[in-house]
């Protein structure tokens, strides 16, 4: 490499108080405070990427005014950790296994998430409480739920505030079309469209009349949302599921040859519609976590796809109105660290071996610890290779690099590296 790479701020691997000055330093070289400050994973289960993002995120709370989290979690399930953390509601093990989805709940850094913002709270006016939110969409690539109970429960929030005849349909013709949830839920549909109840008519006319129900949200707004905002807010959720849903199911039934690509190009968009309204209703800046592929402004692959690629929910924000106050920090470590963090469920053998020098493993020379990089200046600095990647590990690409604002490095983390809420 022509020249050392320079980490913003300092290492934090052993004080928090050098995590709070890398991520002012991070902050202060962004164009502009973001709405949105997206920071991704390159895998799911590992603790230390949930460690850092609770560190940097209890930083961002007490210092820069950020009062909401944004998780890959389902936006409908999250309803009940928000509850929890902004009134006690509810039994912690409980919330933290149905209120966050992917089994990602069993995480030790996600219990520790909640319990920390449930303590920081208590005893605060609603205005200052800090919200929990899931971005996801109900669903996973295979496994997808019928809209019935999205649907309804939104029809039923503009059935109790409107007149009758400004409410479209009615929940018996709504469940008449819905019929039976066995179809919605054929497992098998995934790898055989014509299994899929997406294409058929009685689909697409539900498709239009939760298009309706959807519309008269937008509609209405000016009046239903200050009855409760936060009311309002999670049934126009469940009405942009509902109609998300249903364009999921119609993608999967599709005999396209780019259809997996097409579903989870529906699904991202899903999760960009969750963000777009998470900046719209918070008067502050939130922090979004998830996979790296969803958070990029760059187009989303697998390898088992092919050339099939679709756009993620961190690409459709930033080409959206308020595009420039999205900010990206993309996460890694060395195939290495991540072979040893895989989760349970994954085979670390099923990783490839580095062939000579990679981006991963310039960026662990530079900072053996955790560190925050400038992403646009590591471009000609670092080697244009990235390490292999597996099913459950998606290591960084090179030339993605100017199209992330930051690169977080995180090596293995010790417990006492912990903020707390003062």
């Amino acid at each position: 490499m022509p020249s050392p790479l320079h980490p913003l701020g300092h290492h934090f691997d052993d004080d928090p108080a050098q995590l709070a000055a890398a991520a002012d330093q991070l902050l202060a070289s962004l164009p502009q405070p973001p709405l949105l400050l997206g920071l991704g994973e390159p895998t799911h289960g590992a603790e230390q990427f949930l460690e850092l993002r609770n560190d940097l995120f209890l930083h961002l709370v007490r210092h820069h005014g950020y009062r909401a989290i944004a998780i890959e979690s389902d936006c409908l399930a999250a309803a009940l950790v928000d509850d929890h953390v902004t009134t006690g509601a509810g039994d912690l093990d409980e919330v933290l296994a149905t209120g966050i989805t992917h089994r990602f709940g069993a995480f030790a850094a996600n219990r520790d998430l909640v319990v920390r913002l449930r303590e920081h709270n208590a005893g605060r006016p609603p205005e200052e409480r800090v919200r929990f939110h899931g971005f996801d969409a109900p669903l996973d690539i295979g496994d997808t739920p019928s809209p019935r109970a999205a649907l309804l429960a939104a029809h039923a929030h503009l059935a109790a505030h409107l007149p009758a005849h400004r409410v479209p349909h009615t929940a018996d013709s709504l469940s008449g079309l819905l019929g039976d949830d066995a179809p919605w839920e054929e497992s098998g549909a995934l790898k055989d469209p014509a299994l899929s109840i997406g294409g058929t008519p009685g689909a697409r006319a539900l498709r239009a009349a939760a298009d309706d129900v959807l519309a008269v949200y937008e509609t209405e707004l000016p009046a239903l949302r200050p009855l409760d905002p936060t009311a309002f807010d999670r049934a126009h959720t469940r009405a942009r599921t509902a109609r998300g849903l249903l364009r999921y199911h119609a993608a999967m039934a599709s005999t396209a040859p780019d259809r997996i690509a097409v579903m989870l190009g529906v699904r991202d968009a899903m999760m960009a519609e969750n963000l777009l309204a998470l900046a719209a209703a918070q008067r502050s800046p939130s922090l979004v976590f998830g996979h790296n592929s969803h958070l990029q402004r760059t187009r989303c692959g697998m390898d088992f796809l092919g050339e099939q690629r679709w756009w993620g929910a961190g690409a459709l924000v930033a080409a959206s109105a308020i595009g420039d106050r999205y900010a990206f920090v993309a996460a890694d470590s060395t195939p290495e660290a991540a072979a040893a963090c895989a989760p349970s469920w994954a085979d670390p053998a099923d990783a490839g071996r580095p062939e000579g020098e990679t981006l991963q493993h310039a960026l662990a020379a530079a900072a053996p610890a955790r560190a925050f990089f400038p992403a646009r200046d590591l471009a000609p600095r670092v080697p244009a290779r990235r390490a292999p990647g597996s099913w459950w590990y998606a290591p960084l690409d090179p030339a993605d690099l100017p199209a992330m604002d930051a690169v977080a490095f995180v090596g293995p983390l010790r417990e006492e590296n912990s903020l707390t809420l003062g």
